[in-house]
């Protein structure tokens, strides 16, 4: 297993857009635009993460846990955290808890996701 530290944290920033949002509804095939960014969006910020940064290429997801204390917006900066929170290198896992921020400070997606790393490069 890489040198993983419990503490270790990734972050990346992103402004959803209206054709973000119109984009979604056409793929999910929904009737109409969401008028906040919905909660698979804010969780594909922390797949991002996971499998390019922190734990990296070759990581597999095994569990996610999301909450939505409040929405996020079209227009608003977003940044996306993953911070490793336990690991155990015996089985090759790692616990990480997930928070998304808006440019206020305010959390409008949080939870925890369990990766397998034995794969990540």
């Amino acid at each position: 297993m890489k040198n993983f530290q419990i503490g270790q944290a990734a972050t990346s920033k992103r402004i959803f857009t209206e054709a973000d949002l119109a984009e979604y509804t056409s793929l999910t095939e929904i009737a109409q635009a969401p008028r906040a960014v919905p909660g698979p969006l804010l969780g594909g910020m922390f797949s991002y993460l996971l499998g390019t940064t922190l734990p990296g290429r070759g990581t597999n997801y095994l569990k996610q846990h999301l909450e939505f204390p409040q929405s996020a917006f079209v227009g608003d900066e977003l940044t996306a955290t993953v911070e490793i929170m336990r690991l155990r290198p015996e089985k090759n896992l790692v616990n990480l808890k997930t928070t998304c921020v808006n440019a206020r400070g305010e959390i409008v997606c949080q939870g925890e996701a369990l990766v397998l790393v034995k794969d990540a490069q």
